[in-house]
């Protein structure tokens, strides 16, 4: 997934328009977006929305975004939207691995109950947005199959750590939220799973969103989620390998390929060695993702 668009569950117009907006998955959101009165309508739109469209061919995937585990709404979200099969849940202010054990549980009851296959439902936790998530963020190894991606997130943390503001004059993300986002990136590594970089909050500036795209992808993580439709084209765009890259990336597979056994290959002088191989293995990966989305 490298593009995931935030749509609340209540906005009915929204949520039609973003299914024509090239994202990989749609992120249909009973959290901040939603007033605490209108939870149940929103539910009832989300399951409604959800169960019209599962049957789409070539749709995006389709997450929820729940109430967290503290909140007292979770088991009515799950009560409410499970039984319209969405393939993830997007579960906020996770706290580590114990997080995700919990929503797993709650998960696989409501698959048994409805007749879902066990596992059917996956789990993207947000990692970041507590002080106390920040110490448990390489908890998350080996804690559920369902698992899928980690992304991180800086308003609530700010919140919660009493700061001012999150972002410098430029833009760029204060240190206390640098360390999230390694944090994040370091725990879906460990983890084995996507890492999926945070939103960029003003939609209109194209160039702080390429260049935070362009960031993010350097240093590994390879998605990230919108807030708008209009930012889906530019994170595709800088998520997808370039066919220079890709081509790159072949040579090195191949070049590997020949030589079997080998520890180091040479290509135009150049020196590569099993990191590489690995590294050009995902790349070739992410590229066939892309052009399967």
């Amino acid at each position: 997934m490298r593009s995931l668009l935030f749509v609340p569950a209540d906005a009915e117009k929204k949520l039609a328009k973003a299914m024509e907006s090239g994202a990989d998955a749609l992120i249909v959101d009973l959290e901040d977006s939603i007033a605490p009165e209108r939870k149940a309508t929103a539910r009832a739109a989300a399951a409604e929305f959800l169960a019209t469209v599962a049957a789409w061919p070539s749709r995006p995937r389709l997450l929820v975004r729940v109430n967290g585990l503290d909140t007292g709404l979770i088991d009515a979200d799950l009560d409410v939207v499970i039984p319209a099969r969405p393939d993830l849940v997007m579960l906020p202010k996770a706290e580590g691995g114990a997080a995700v054990i919990h929503l797993d549980a709650k998960l696989a009851v409501r698959e048994a109950t409805g007749g879902l296959p066990d596992g059917h439902v996956g789990v993207v936790a947000i990692a970041t947005e507590t002080a106390r998530s920040l110490f448990l963020a390489g908890t998350y190894q080996g804690a559920s199959l369902r698992l899928a991606g980690l992304t991180w997130g800086a308003e609530d943390l700010s919140v919660d750590l009493g700061a001012e503001a999150n972002r410098d004059a430029d833009g760029r993300f204060l240190d206390p939220y640098r360390l999230a986002r390694t944090l994040c990136l370091a725990a879906a590594a460990a983890a084995r799973v996507q890492a999926i970089d945070t939103v960029a909050v003003d939609f209109r500036d194209e160039a702080r969103l390429r260049r935070e795209c362009e960031e993010a992808r350097r240093d590994g993580f390879t998605g990230k989620m919108a807030i708008h439709p209009a930012q889906v084209p530019i994170i595709n765009a800088v998520f997808t390998p370039t066919p220079d890259a890709v081509a790159k990336a072949q040579a090195i597979v191949d070049a590997f390929a020949a030589a079997p056994g080998a520890g180091v290959v040479g290509i135009g002088g150049v020196m590569y060695d099993r990191p590489h191989l690995a590294r050009a293995a995902a790349l070739l990966g992410r590229a066939k993702a892309a052009e399967e989305a």
